[in-house]
């Protein structure tokens, strides 16, 4: 028997200090069944973290391992934004930064060891990549209250992820990585 895809829906009252983006964001994400609920809870979380006009999750989800995990097209070709989850390979994000005008990297992983690969591999534009950090321990608290249906306000400002979710406060640290 197929394993199905799971399906939440996310209603997240954004406020987003640093770019002044305060949004009432309300959209479903689709866990793929060998996608862990960490893996979907850090693209959910650089999803929010990047809304803006046109941002959209792969239509493929994870079934294209070339396909990046979020983007935003440009309407002249490529895209504006792409933005890989966990640890890309080297070779995928050499790709990404010949076709995307920006990339960023959002990982639950060492981020050091995807810098290293980064580095050794002397991928197109290496020094621009944004590599970004969540610490496991915050996802977990994440994964505890998470539900079919959530309603979620997100507070981030200067490095602080602060999520509120009923009478539950989770807070947790956006780490920024250069790659040099």
């Amino acid at each position: 028997m197929a394993l199905t895809v799971t399906l939440y829906r996310f209603q997240i009252e954004l406020s987003d200090i640093n770019r002044g983006v305060y949004e009432t964001i309300d959209f479903r994400v689709a866990q793929h069944p060998s996608e862990s609920t960490t893996y979907m809870l850090t693209r959910l979380i650089a999803y929010v973290l990047n809304f803006q006009e046109g941002l959209a999750f792969s239509p493929t989800g994870l079934h294209d391992p070339d396909a990046a995990a979020i983007s935003i097209d440009s309407p002249h070709g490529g895209h504006e934004l792409l933005i890989e989850i966990g640890n890309p390979s080297a070779r995928k994000l050499h790709k990404a930064t010949k076709v995307s005008r920006a990339v960023k990297v959002y990982t639950y992983k060492n981020p050091e060891s995807l810098i290293s690969e980064i580095l050794t591999e002397k991928v197109h534009r290496a020094q621009e990549i944004e590599v970004f950090s969540l610490k496991p321990s915050f996802l977990t608290e994440l994964e505890e209250v998470i539900k079919r249906d959530n309603r979620w306000a997100i507070l981030f400002d200067d490095g602080t992820i602060s999520v509120q979710v009923g009478e539950r406060s989770i807070a947790g640290e956006l780490q920024t990585h250069v790659v040099l």
